[in-house]
C-alpha cells in the first residue's frame, strides 16, 4: 500500500499589511482568507466583513497588525454593484435559495422603478434574510434556517446613500449601492421587488469599494499564485502598509519625546482640537490610535507594535 505524502509544513512568519483582494464567485470569505494567508506565510490574519459565496470584488484582508484595523473596515460605508431578477422569491433572498414564489412581472418604466427605489434611499428599517451570519441565541441564523427551524431576524436601521438603476430588462435589474455597515444588499432586493408587486432575489453581487478603499487596485488569488511563484519580492508587492487602511484619519506626527511616551502607554498633550487621529513616531512607523478631548490630551484607542520602517 503506497504511503500517504506529507504535505510540507508551512514556515508561518510575521507579515503586517493588507490585500485588497478581488474574491471570486464560489469561495467563502473565510476560504478566501485562507488561501491568501497561506500564499503570505502570514501568522495572523483577518477579513473586514464577510461576502456572500455568490458574490465578488472587494475584500480587504488584513495581516499581523492590521487585524486591529478589522473592526474600522468593518463598519465602514461600502459600495456594490448588483442584479436582481423580478418574478420570483426564494428561501436565501438569492440565486442559490429554492424558489418561493413565482409571481408576474408587471410593464414596468423608468418611473416606476424609481418609485420603488426612492423609500429605500437615505435612513430606514430593514430586515436582514434569515439566511445570514447574524447571531440568535449565540447562533448564526443561516445554521438555524438550514436546521429548518422558524427563523426571524429582528428588523435593524441602516443608512443608504446611494440607490441608483443602471440597467434594465423586462424582468430584470441592475444597480448600485453605496451604504454603511450592516446594510443586507440581498434585502434591499427583496424590497425592491415586494414595492413592484412581483417579488425579487439576487442574481449577482460585486462589492466595488470599502472605505477607505474608494479607488482600489485589487489582486485576484490567481495573480497572487504566479507572484508567489515568481518569489516573495513579487508577492509583497500587492501587501499594502497597515497605514493604508488609515488614510481618512487626520495624521499626527509625533516627536521623539511624544513617541516614547505614547509607547509607554501615557498621555500627551496636542494642539489642534478634540477628535482621533492616526499618530506616527518620529521615525515615521505608525504608533498608535488616539482619542483627543477638548484639551488635546490623548487616550490611546489601539497601539501597534510594527518594525521600524
Amino acid at each position: 500500500m503506497p504511503r500517504e505524502r506529507k504535505l510540507p509544513r508551512i514556515a508561518w512568519r510575521d507579515l503586517h499589511g493588507i490585500v485588497l483582494l478581488d474574491k471570486p464567485e464560489g469561495l467563502s470569505s473565510n476560504e478566501a482568507l485562507q488561501s491568501v494567508r497561506r500564499l503570505f506565510r502570514a501568522a495572523k490574519g483577518g477579513h473586514t466583513g464577510a461576502l456572500d459565496p455568490m458574490a465578488t470584488g472587494l475584500l480587504p484582508l488584513c495581516f499581523g497588525e492590521a487585524t486591529k484595523l478589522a473592526g474600522n473596515l468593518l463598519g465602514a460605508s461600502k459600495a456594490y454593484r448588483a442584479e436582481c431578477r423580478l418574478g420570483v422569491t426564494t428561501t436565501t433572498a438569492d440565486r442559490e435559495g429554492e424558489p418561493l414564489l413565482h409571481r408576474p412581472v408587471p410593464a414596468l418604466d423608468d418611473a416606476a422603478v424609481e418609485a420603488a427605489l426612492a423609500p429605500l434611499r437615505g435612513r430606514i428599517v430593514q430586515v436582514p434574510p434569515v439566511y445570514s451570519a447574524l447571531k440568535q441565541s449565540g447562533e448564526r441564523l443561516y445554521v438555524k434556517a438550514r436546521r429548518g427551524e422558524a427563523v426571524e431576524a429582528p428588523p435593524r436601521e441602516i443608512e443608504v446613500h446611494r440607490l441608483e438603476l443602471l440597467s434594465r430588462t423586462a424582468d430584470t435589474l441592475v444597480f448600485e449601492v453605496e451604504c454603511g455597515s450592516g446594510t443586507y444588499v440581498r434585502s434591499l432586493a427583496v424590497d425592491l421587488g415586494e414595492a413592484l408587486g412581483c417579488g425579487a432575489h439576487l442574481t449577482a453581487l460585486r462589492r466595488l469599494w470599502v472605505e477607505p478603499f474608494r479607488e482600489p487596485r485589487m489582486v485576484t488569488l490567481a495573480q497572487l499564485e504566479q507572484a508567489a511563484g515568481q518569489g516573495d519580492e513579487a508577492l509583497l508587492a500587492w501587501l499594502l502598509p497597515v497605514a493604508a487602511g488609515l488614510s481618512d484619519w487626520p495624521k499626527l506626527q509625533l516627536d521623539e519625546a511624544q513617541s516614547q511616551a505614547i509607547a509607554r502607554g501615557q498621555p500627551i498633550v496636542v494642539a489642534g482640537g478634540a477628535g482621533r487621529r492616526a499618530a506616527f513616531a518620529s521615525d515615521g512607523g505608525l504608533l498608535a490610535l488616539l482619542e483627543l478631548d477638548a484639551d488635546g490630551r490623548s487616550r490611546i484607542l489601539r497601539g501597534f507594535n510594527l518594525p521600524p520602517p
